[in-house]
């Protein structure tokens, strides 16, 4: 199998890193800053042992790379508001025998939230989703890292919507040789729900900064709350804090590594590379989605999807609302959600 990374930041980078060190066949699809560090200079590739420099074939599209093979899999690994995009440009691509890869080759949503592989099945035939759990980070072009030891990240995989067959269990086994545990799982959403609900607290990371005191872990605990009171409104199952950190245990320790910062997670990076685009639509904006489907008041995750939202457009830099002042706008968005005859829009909740 070859694998085709859609994507090569932090999760596509450190996957393709990983697998092609395992001997694998990988294909790293860029675009920009990235696209020309990768082919100019490699992908610098930072681990816990050390950094590493690997030469891989880098495109820009399929036509690029040319006709795809049958044995190719497409591992989408692009933030989610850019999946329809990559989907829409590597669908009608052709496939060698006949057929384009929408018809015949699987795709992999190794992505943050749920909607990709909704967007994936309405273009593809073979759609998987991925629960990411994987601590990488992305911020200068050229240069990924991942810290994570003895495994690198921890992948539950199954078919969309749900199910298992070969192809999973072959792509599992191929992950499992390149220091990930990948879990192959019939009910893959559940998961990916569960991941959701932790990553309500990004945006949060994104505009404000580490998640360290006592008035961020308060304010966490109420946005988490909001989520999980919209998922059982909404009838869908979740995998337990307790199930999670059973099947996680001690397997991932983040180590320091030389040269490379951690200095936050997926939104956060993307503020700091100044994309002008994040992921809360799809993230906290799940669960504002989700809440105005059900009835269920959402105005935590509606001001911090607004507030992450024009951080990105505006080019705000990460981290720069003080705590304080996002947990003062936050109970204001609650005080005016219980006020008597409020309605409960959007359009009543604080904006930045």
């Amino acid at each position: 199998m070859r694998y085709i990374i859609i994507g090569a930041g932090a999760v596509g980078g450190s996957v393709g890193a990983r697998l092609a060190e395992a001997g694998h066949d990988v294909v790293l699809v860029a675009r920009g800053a990235q696209l020309t560090a990768l082919r100019e200079h490699g992908l610098r590739f930072h681990g816990p042992e050390g950094e590493r420099t690997h030469r891989l074939p880098v495109v820009d599209g399929p036509d690029t790379l040319g006709e795809l093979r049958p044995d190719d899999v497409l591992m989408l690994t692009v933030k989610t508001q850019d999946s329809e995009g990559a989907l829409d440009t590597w669908g009608p691509a052709p496939v060698a025998g006949g057929g384009t890869a929408a018809d015949h080759l699987p795709v992999v949503c190794l992505q943050n939230g749920v909607e990709s592989p909704r967007i994936a099945l309405r273009r593809f035939r073979r759609v998987y989703g991925v629960c990411v759990w994987l601590p990488c980070t992305y911020v200068e072009p050229g240069v990924v890292s991942a810290a994570g030891t003895p495994l690198t990240g921890i992948l539950h995989l199954g078919r969309h919507p749900h199910g298992t067959d070969d192809t999973v269990r072959r792509i599992a086994a191929d992950l499992e040789s390149a220091r990930f545990e990948a879990p192959v799982v019939p009910d893959v959403a559940r998961w990916q729900y569960a991941k959701l609900l932790a990553n309500l607290a990004n945006a949060v990371e994104a505009v404000s900064g580490p998640l360290a005191g006592e008035e961020a872990q308060l304010l966490l605990e109420r946005v988490r709350a909001e989520g999980e009171s919209v998922l059982r409104a909404a009838g869908i199952p979740n995998a337990s804090t307790t199930e999670q950190k059973e099947a996680r245990g001690d397997k991932i320790r983040l180590v320091p590594l030389d040269g490379a910062v951690r200095g936050g997670g997926s939104s956060w990076q993307s503020l700091t590379r100044g994309t002008g685009t994040i992921e809360a639509d799809y993230l906290n904006g799940e669960i504002v989605l989700l809440g105005r489907l059900h009835g269920v008041p959402t105005p935590l995750n509606e001001l911090l999807q607004q507030l992450a939202t024009t951080f990105a457009r505006e080019r705000r830099p990460a981290g720069s609302l003080p705590v304080a002042e996002l947990v003062r706008r936050a109970e204001e968005a609650e005080q005016a959600v219980r006020a008597p005859g409020a309605d409960r829009t959007a359009e009543d909740q604080p904006r930045s």
